[in-house]
């Protein structure tokens, strides 16, 4: 097939796909595909891991490339082996897609659906070269015996890439900031961009494990990130009058520690989701191991885990159910977060999970929690996270009085700022507000921010100690003036 034929050919495809609308960035079928995708490159293509790549590839593969030919599935793997992958070890090239260009189209045969069209761009970086390639691509996947393959690949128009963007050079270059995070030693960075009230960006870059690309829907541990998780749960009992803002909470749970202290009386979901307890971060920080209060409930701010985790044993206590159960009821299954979770399982898929790395390049431990952690080791994806921030800026599930607690401040907290209940405040020149939490931990450093008013978000993840390193440019380049404005409060 000549290259002007290929061309008409898929043109041809194209029209064709004009009958039958490209599906939502949130339906199932384009997360599916798009995870595909990933295994197919990121696991397979870009390691030269021949066995992961070669299943999700069909028998009857045919592969259509406007330089080097058509080749069957026995073909296109030889070449493979033979030629990229003949040293793995020093292999230079590593594709990477342009998720903005990705445009899905279900097929279907009698109303059953049978496949997808992928149509999109992707660069291809190769070290010994100056310049990266580009070129776009269509991929038919079929079902086969309820698996999802490769049956028909298209690439073509190829080209020299050069990026012409000069003020922000390496944000808007994927193969950029790929170099970027290496000279910073950022094992892996999770990025989603959050505009008009829509999950627009999901970008995963980096490596999972040594050697292993990260795939857009890497699993990371996001640490503290789960406290707003624990308050949303709150906050939609108390928005469905299951669950009292201001009603003691011994009223449910008493904590052997402080059962003889009469301010145990007074604690309250109020003061627990805006940091008010008068407990420390963690009870084993005090010398003798236990809880205590020290200072009177609701009169002045101090953050604490413990708080979090008091309220979850309440609730648990209350309802007859973990927390987890309660977040896949209220949150997780709703919003279809089938990635989160405060607990490990042995269904997570380990093979997307970032390990989480010290300074020195040393590993830490997976933390496989049995019993959920209100205040910690929440699990979860940038797409996963992304969804619940804009669920949460939009009020899902709230009433408008309980939303307008939560983003109203209730005490002050650090350098001009003040908490809400389950967030922090930033105030900005414009009048504007962002809702934040981060999340530290030893492997992890993770923050998200929401502004409610001009329904924007940015979150990153990174799984390494000093990950926080990189916040200052990221906030700049996404955030513009509003990062450089949390940039300046917080080096005040």
């Amino acid at each position: 097939m000549t290259k002007k034929n290929l061309l008409c050919f898929i043109i041809a495809i194209t029209f064709c796909l004009n009958s039958s609308a490209q599906v939502d960035k949130n339906s199932y079928l384009y997360k599916t595909i798009l995870s595909k995708d990933s295994l197919l490159f990121n696991i397979g293509f870009n390691t030269c891991d021949i066995k992961k790549f070669e299943v999700l590839l069909s028998d009857d593969l045919k592969f259509y490339h406007d330089k080097d030919g058509i080749s069957d599935k026995t073909k296109f793997l030889l070449d493979l082996k033979n030629g990229l992958c003949k040293s793995p070890e020093t292999r230079q090239v590593k594709r990477f897609l342009i998720k903005e260009s990705t445009e899905i189209f279900p097929l279907y045969k009698n109303g059953i659906l049978y496949g997808a069209v992928h149509n999109g761009e992707h660069i291809f970086s190769e070290k010994r070269e100056s310049q990266s390639g580009i070129a776009k691509f269509t991929n038919v996947w079929q079902l086969e015996n309820g698996d999802w393959k490769l049956a028909t690949s298209f690439s073509f128009d190829h080209q020299a890439y050069e990026n012409k963007t000069t003020e922000n050079p390496i944000f808007d270059n994927d193969v950029e900031i790929e170099k970027w995070l290496k000279q910073n030693n950022i094992p892996t960075l999770g990025l989603g961009i959050i505009e008009n009230g829509e999950l627009k960006q999901i970008k995963v870059f980096g490596e999972i494990t040594k050697g292993v690309s990260a795939p857009y829907n890497t699993i990371f541990n996001v640490a503290s990130l789960a406290k707003p998780v624990t308050a949303m749960i709150a906050l939609k009992l108390v928005s469905s009058c299951k669950w009292n803002l201001d009603e003691p909470i011994y009223k449910y749970w008493t904590d052997p520690d402080i059962a003889n202290d009469p301010r145990n009386k007074k604690l309250t979901t109020r003061h627990i989701l805006s940091h008010q307890t008068g407990f420390p971060n963690w009870r084993w920080m005090s010398d003798n191991k236990k809880l205590s209060f020290q200072f009177e409930p609701g009169t002045k701010y101090q953050y604490s885990g413990e708080g979090l985790e008091y309220l979850r044993k309440a609730i648990e206590k209350k309802f007859k159910k973990s927390l987890q159960q309660l977040a896949d009821e209220l949150i997780f299954q709703p919003l279809k977060m089938d990635d989160t979770r405060y607990v490990w399982s042995e269904k997570i898929d380990t093979s997307r999970f970032a390990i989480s790395y010290a300074k020195d390049g040393s590993t830490y431990e997976m933390v496989k929690n049995r019993v959920p952690n209100a205040a910690d080791d929440l699990l979860t994806t940038i797409e996963d996270y992304g969804n619940f921030l804009v669920s949460v800026m939009n009020s899902d599930g709230l009433t408008q009085k309980v939303f307008n607690e939560m983003i109203s401040p209730q005490v002050a907290s650090s350098k001009g700022k003040h908490f809400g209940l389950g967030f922090e405040i930033y105030n900005f020149n414009d009048g504007n507000i962002a809702l934040t939490h981060g999340g530290a931990d030893k492997g992890v450093q993770a923050i998200a921010f929401i502004f409610p008013k001009t329904k924007q978000g940015f979150l990153i993840f990174t799984d390494v100690d000093d990950g926080y390193k990189v916040y200052e440019k990221l906030l700049f380049h996404y955030l513009g003036d509003y990062g450089k404005q949390i940039f300046e409060i917080e080096t005040k």
